[in-house]
């Protein structure tokens, strides 16, 4: 074996590929990827085996339908506090009508 060797010239082989997996770049919130690291960790699994089982689960479920209060529940947490304020304070309350459009109650 030689004391020192000379890398300047080398080159990065291939990676081989997993069959059925593909290599992806992912953004997940940080409170969602360290409950999953947790809770790989006390398994004695990998976090990101844990990410994909949950992911089939979900597709496994089927497609559900939106409810009425999955929507208000989605519209609630995605809309700001002051906005949902400033919504509830008119004078003259919004309804939907038959024809999907907003009209003011009189």
């Amino acid at each position: 074996m030689r004391a020192e060797y000379d890398f300047s010239k080398a080159k990065r082989g291939a990676l081989i590929a997993s069959k059925g997996k593909t290599r992806i770049t992912i953004y997940l919130d940080n409170d969602v990827l360290d409950a999953f690291r947790t809770r790989a960790e006390k398994e004695g699994t990998g976090y990101q085996t844990m990410i994909n089982d949950a992911l089939r689960a979900v597709l496994a479920e089927g497609e559900r339908p939106v409810t009425e209060a999955v929507l208000r529940r989605v519209i609630r947490e995605e809309m700001p506090a002051t906005k949902r304020a400033a919504a509830g304070s008119r004078k003259t309350p919004r309804r939907l009508t038959s024809r999907t459009c907003l009209v003011q109650e009189t």
